[in-house]
């Protein structure tokens, strides 16, 4: 199925899932963070295809989000730039509200935690400028120098 284009689109999240929105873009991502650094270990982690991986790590190290880099015995390995590591908070949301709507019968698929401390992080949220907690009903978006008056009435 051929999907439409969101490279013409002024928004920030169409232009963000035009580079992350396949499906398998934020497994690798994921994958990555988790220390899976080449070809055959991602291939072996999430199953897929030689020829999706190639075109999904392809075009993940195109858009800066992993860099190629020899390793050990001289073979390639992919790791995450600052601007994947970017995504973690994103991966952390999306896996958070699995866990909320579509959890295991036995709990918890896995519990991420500060690697100084040991001990499981607090739940992703969105906080106000001054810090405090908000609900996504005490949101509203507004328009940004970046969009035209046309875009958002």
């Amino acid at each position: 199925m051929k999907h439409t284009s969101f490279e013409n689109m002024n928004c920030s999240l169409a232009q963000t899932l035009q580079i992350v929105g396949e499906r398998w873009s934020l497994l690798i991502i994921r994958d990555a963070s988790f220390g899976i650094h080449r070809f055959d270990e991602f291939q072996k982690s999430l199953g897929i295809a030689r020829n999706v991986l190639t075109n999904r790590l392809k075009q993940l190290t195109v858009e800066g989000i992993l860099e190629k880099i020899p390793g050990p015995k001289g073979r390639m390995e992919y790791r995450l730039t600052a601007k994947g590591w970017d995504l973690q908070p994103t991966l952390l949301s999306l896996t958070q509200w699995g866990d909320k709507y579509m959890p295991h019968a036995e709990g918890k698929r896995l519990i991420f935690v500060d690697r100084k401390s040991g001990r499981a992080i607090q739940r992703m949220a969105v906080r106000s400028f001054d810090g405090r907690l908000l609900k996504p009903r005490e949101i509203r978006a507004r328009r940004g120098p970046g969009l035209s008056k046309e875009q958002v009435k």
